[in-house]
């Protein structure tokens, strides 16, 4: 998706309930959504391996879980994105979450081995969410200023190295300071889609400090005054501001809040993908087939605003039930 592109998440006509949480979160919550029942039948263990993005999302989901089937074991490993479908390919994980697509050659791996396609799962919505110190006054940043941040080689076309916070116009005590970059390691489905959708597929500079944790990059931007990083918007704290984007100079800068998710305006929205081993046609064992009803029932969409993202509406959980061979009730 090139950076003048808009993704549009959810289908015109949708209606939001909106929740006030006990920690003063928003969340939506689609009322459609069912409220989830158990089966008889429900035993055994589950692995998830992948993204670090969503290892609170798949905690919560495996403790609510966990609530109608104790007797069920979950273990959770989040190391990156690209963890995620090795685990798939060699049969040590039921689950693969990643906060990115498969790539094209991982997915090429999968059919190899079994003969057809992984099947990913749109689980919940996020926004890369650019983050600065708290009391970084910066108003907003386009994303071809992002791309000379974070590039050494600019794609997106900014005709100047950004190095210093003067150079975005900041004066006083912040004008001659260089800019401290915080990123992802490569394991990472947030550093590849930041490498795709911001740096349009250039190379990081030399100088961005990998963190090993979507937390890591956050709690770095809280400590050191002049940085600037990249993470989900689920791990976001009252020490660090998100910057508000622009796709082009001249555009007003958009806020990264939940109606500029649903809405596409937030140009950097994404879906954080649930990945599985599904043989079309088949069905699915009782347990895989009621964690993923869970994840897709009221309760496991709550989850996901407790975890700081946003819920899928249910006209996309119908879509994704679907595509595993689950016929859903609403």
């Amino acid at each position: 998706m090139g950076i003048a592109e808009r993704l549009w998440l959810v289908p015109l006509g949708f209606v939001f309930v909106w929740a006030q949480a006990a920690a003063g979160q928003v969340s939506l919550v689609d009322p459609k959504l069912p409220s989830y029942t158990p089966v008889q039948g429900v035993s055994g263990s589950l692995k998830s391996v992948g993204s670090d993005t969503m290892n609170n999302e798949m905690a919560l989901w495996a403790e609510g879980f966990q609530r109608f089937y104790p007797n069920v074991k979950i273990e959770i490993e989040g190391k990156g994105s690209s963890t995620a479908p090795p685990a798939l390919i060699a049969g040590t994980a039921q689950f693969g979450p990643m906060s990115r697509s498969m790539k094209q050659a991982e997915r090429n791996a999968f059919e190899r081995r079994f003969g057809y396609q992984p099947t990913a799962l749109r689980t919940s919505i996020d926004m890369l969410a650019v983050y600065v110190h708290k009391d970084n006054p910066i108003r907003g940043l386009t994303l071809a200023q992002l791309d000379a941040i974070f590039s050494k080689t600019r794609k997106a076309g900014h005709p100047v190295d950004m190095r210093t916070w003067g150079q975005l116009e900041l004066t006083g005590p912040w004008s001659g300071r260089p800019i401290s970059l915080y990123g992802r390691n490569s394991a990472s489905g947030t550093y590849g889609y930041f490498k795709e959708h911001v740096l349009l597929g250039g190379d990081y500079k030399d100088e961005v400090k990998e963190q090993p944790g979507s937390s890591a990059v956050v709690q770095a931007c809280a400590t050191d005054r002049f940085a600037i990083g990249y993470s989900g918007i689920g791990y976001k704290t009252a020490d660090v501001r998100v910057v508000p984007l622009a796709v082009e100079e001249g555009e007003p800068f958009v806020e990264a809040v939940p109606e500029n998710a649903y809405s596409g305006e937030y140009p950097l929205a994404r879906f954080l993908y649930l990945n599985v081993n599904y043989k079309p046609g088949s069905s699915l064992d009782p347990l895989r087939r009621e964690f993923i009803r869970y994840i897709f029932s009221r309760q496991g969409q709550r989850d996901v605003a407790k975890a700081g993202y946003y819920p899928v509406p249910a006209a996309i959980a119908r879509e994704e039930l679907r595509k595993v061979g689950i016929e859903p009730e609403f």
